[in-house]
C-alpha cells in the first residue's frame, strides 16, 4: 500500500471509529503548522496500527482507554470512550477496563475517567 492508499484507508478507518464530526472537526482545523502532523496520524495511527490484523477494534479500543487513563488524558479519553461504543465494546465492557486500569493507574486517575466515562455513555444513551 503506498501513502496515498494508506491516508485513504486511514482516513476511512478514523471516521468509523471516531465518527465523521471529529473527523471533520480535526481537518478543518488543519493549518499550515498541523497538516503534516494530521497526514501522520490519519497514515501511521489509523492506516497502519488500528488497521493491522493482530487485534481486533475493540480489543485495540480496550488498549487505547488503558493508555489514555494511565496518561491521563481526559479529552482524548472522551474522544476514545464514544468510539470504543461504536467498535462494539459495552458499557460492562468499559467499566472492566477502567476497574483494570484503576489497579495499575492509581485510583486518582481511574476516578477521572469513570466521571468522564459516565459523561460520555449518558450522553450516548
Amino acid at each position: 500500500m503506498d501513502d496515498a492508499q494508506r491516508a485513504a484507508h486511514g482516513m476511512a478507518v478514523r471516521r468509523e471509529v471516531l465518527g465523521d464530526a471529529h473527523v471533520d472537526r480535526a481537518v478543518a482545523g488543519t493549518t499550515p503548522v498541523t497538516a503534516e502532523f494530521q497526514d501522520f496520524l490519519t497514515r501511521y495511527a489509523w492506516g497502519e496500527i488500528w488497521s493491522r490484523p493482530g487485534l481486533s477494534r475493540p480489543e485495540r479500543s480496550m488498549i487505547t482507554l488503558t493508555a489514555l487513563v494511565v496518561l491521563r488524558q481526559d479529552e482524548e479519553l472522551a474522544l476514545h470512550l464514544r468510539g470504543a461504543l461504536r467498535n462494539g465494546l459495552t458499557p460492562d465492557q468499559i467499566r472492566e477496563v477502567l476497574l483494570q486500569a484503576a489497579v495499575y493507574a492509581g485510583v486518582p486517575a481511574a476516578n477521572r475517567a469513570f466521571a468522564i466515562a459516565a459523561r460520555v455513555l449518558s450522553e450516548a444513551s
